[in-house]
């Protein structure tokens, strides 16, 4: 399924885009050395309810899952990259965390996700895939407007991440968002330009670039639902929720930089 928004609704997707990006940014600020992965999912619980907004991933239940995701936000920690389950773990320096965060709000879906690292350590292979993630992320934006195709974007992506020097796994990528979370089109992380649906104004598009060090090879965790690397390596993640206007591509998720983060009751 592939939703249009018409133009009176795009305020809606910006509010919940806004949210999102909010949330983000103050589980990021709030996430230290000491910090559980739990308390990061019960902060999250509290800034969706307070919003009046609705969590995307509690109730989710894919086919590569096992069972309902019971969560309100991924944390993939090291080695893991995507679909992190929050678990009993307490987050150490020099840690890579990855959040990625799904809310409904109004009848509209905004889906983003950002990695970091935890702490005063910065070790330069981590701030390296980081830092790939979200140039392959910008690029795949750029690349979006009307009249463009999904293989346009997927290309641009794949293009920064195979230059940077890693390999780029076709198994998970971006995809549509509306009503619901996960939409046609599925846009790949690697692409042929051309090729593909043609965007038009009023489709909502999440992109999220992720890698690993040294391999394109996933496993699932035992928990069921957390994807890490195979041979162990770190990995990368980043993602926006865009949307397809008449002037290009317009971003719904990025963070205020002239607000400070918010300070919900957490």
């Amino acid at each position: 399924m592939i939703e249009i928004l018409n133009p009176t609704e795009l305020p809606r997707a910006r509010e919940v885009g806004a949210l999102v990006a909010d949330i983000l940014q103050t589980l990021k600020s709030r996430s230290a050395v000491g910090t559980n992965l739990q308390d990061i999912n019960r902060w999250a619980e509290a800034m969706i309810v307070e919003a009046g907004a609705l969590s995307c991933y509690v109730d989710y239940e894919p086919s590569f899952g096992r069972g309902p995701f019971g969560h309100y936000i991924c944390t993939s920690v090291n080695d893991a990259v995507l679909h992190g389950l929050p678990y009993d773990y307490t987050l150490a320096d020099g840690d890579l965390l990855s959040l990625d965060l799904a809310v409904s709000k109004g009848g509209v879906v905004a889906d983003s996700a950002i990695s970091f690292i935890v702490g005063n350590s910065r070790p330069p292979e981590s701030v390296a895939m980081i830092s790939a993630t979200e140039r392959a992320l910008h690029a795949g934006i750029a690349a979006a407007g009307p009249g463009a195709r999904v293989g346009d974007i997927s290309h641009a992506i794949g293009s920064v991440l195979r230059e940077a020097g890693y390999q780029v796994s076709t198994e998970f990528g971006g995809h549509g968002v509306g009503s619901t979370m996960h939409q046609d089109p599925h846009i790949s992380n690697t692409g042929r330009p051309g090729r593909g649906y043609k965007l038009r104004p009023g489709l909502l598009l999440a992109l999220e670039p992720w890698i690993m060090a040294d391999t394109a090879q996933l496993v699932t965790d035992a928990d069921g639902w957390t994807l890490r690397s195979a041979t162990g390596c770190r990995t990368a993640h980043s993602e926006h929720t865009i949307a397809i206007t008449s002037d290009g591509a317009e971003i719904l998720t990025l963070p205020n930089a002239s607000s400070a983060p918010c300070r919900r009751s957490l």
